[in-house]
């Protein structure tokens, strides 16, 4: 056989086996929260390298998000705002918690560096309430004695869509604010006093990059992407507290996963001197009867990916890992709630 003849049946070798290869790369679609984009991105680049399969996630907001798996257009929904048992029976789903995380207040203030203005829940409160409505109040400068404030007005940046960041913010905001409480509440979406709305962590994120003298609420890998000023906080132990993985963890610490109905778990206002008072997990749904069976099993091995591998990366960007034994449970609600084929 000449040399012509190899070439022609190597090529026509490659091309049958080609199409082989590609046909089984799989790209796993969800939508929702943008709290844990930033590690969901990170992990989805790295699984496509590993595995050839890759992650279409919407970072369209939980509200948004859990509208999408109700209607059944993508394998999984991401909610930061957990549902309740009740809700998950409803619809038939199953929902467990991916990673933790923090939520910061950001600020935009000349000449000021991270963690050198303290707030605490009440003042974060009362600035949200339009109750304080500029930086040199007297109860900014009670928690900053040392601080030179401006006399300027504060531009309050707020979320515009449904949003487990939200649900966690104000949730955090009606613990800490009886006036809160009373006159907003909690949820993924409130009636704001005040504020200039922005679509996501990135919208708000780029607002209060932008506008002098503002305050804003994100995730915390949000805030050091963007090279934002975020504050410190005090505590519910009354301690002054940075945003660091070790606080988050301290808060994280508290959560009693076994015991909670669909994983349910709000993190704000934890005890601990040593807490970051807005920590929050971020969770994803799918169903127990999902349509698409062969999706569901691929989302499900990215999944089981993410929490063998994905945890150094996760820490990279100042997210919490689940605990390998809350892993083990979810593992083995998985088992026992999801069908596969």
């Amino acid at each position: 056989m000449d040399l012509s003849t190899i070439f022609r049946a190597a090529c026509v070798a490659a091309l049958t086996i080609l199409p082989s290869v590609s046909a089984q790369a799989v790209d796993i679609t969800g939508a929702g929260a943008t709290f844990p984009f930033p590690v969901y991105s990170k992990w989805a680049d790295a699984y496509k390298t590993q595995t050839g399969n890759g992650l279409n996630y919407q970072s369209i907001g939980s509200g948004a998000g859990i509208k999408q798996i109700q209607a059944k257009t993508v394998t999984f929904g991401a909610s930061d705002a957990p549902l309740t048992a009740a809700q998950l029976s409803k619809d038939g789903l199953a929902q467990w918690p991916m990673v933790m995380g923090a939520i910061v207040a950001v600020v935009n203030i000349e000449g000021l560096k991270s963690n050198e203005l303290v707030l605490d829940g009440r003042v974060l409160a009362d600035i949200y309430l339009g109750a304080i409505k500029k930086w040199d109040d007297a109860a900014i400068k009670k928690l900053n004695p040392d601080l030179k404030l401006p006399s300027a007005a504060i531009t309050v940046v707020r979320r515009s869509d449904g949003s487990g960041t939200t649900f966690n913010f104000t949730d955090y905001l009606a613990k800490v604010s009886a006036d809160w409480k009373s006159k907003v509440g909690s949820g993924t979406a409130v009636e704001w006093p005040v504020g200039v709305g922005a679509k996501g962590n990135e919208g708000v994120a780029g607002n209060v990059a932008q506008t002098k003298n503002s305050i804003g609420y994100v995730e915390y890998a949000y805030a050091k992407q963007n090279n934002l000023t975020y504050a410190a906080l005090v505590n519910a132990a009354g301690k002054t507290i940075k945003p660091t993985i070790t606080s988050f963890q301290a808060a994280a610490a508290n959560a009693d996963w076994a015991n909670a109905p669909g994983f349910y778990q709000i993190l704000t206002n934890q005890p601990g001197e040593a807490s970051w008072p807005i920590t929050a997990a971020t969770f994803i749904l799918m169903y127990k009867q999902p349509v698409d069976a062969d999706a569901s099993n691929e989302a499900l091995k990215f999944f089981a990916w993410a929490y063998e591998q994905g945890g150094k990366m996760a820490e990279e960007l100042d997210y919490i890992p689940m605990p390998e034994s809350v892993v083990k449970l979810i593992k083995d609600s998985w088992a026992k709630d999801i069908a596969s084929k």
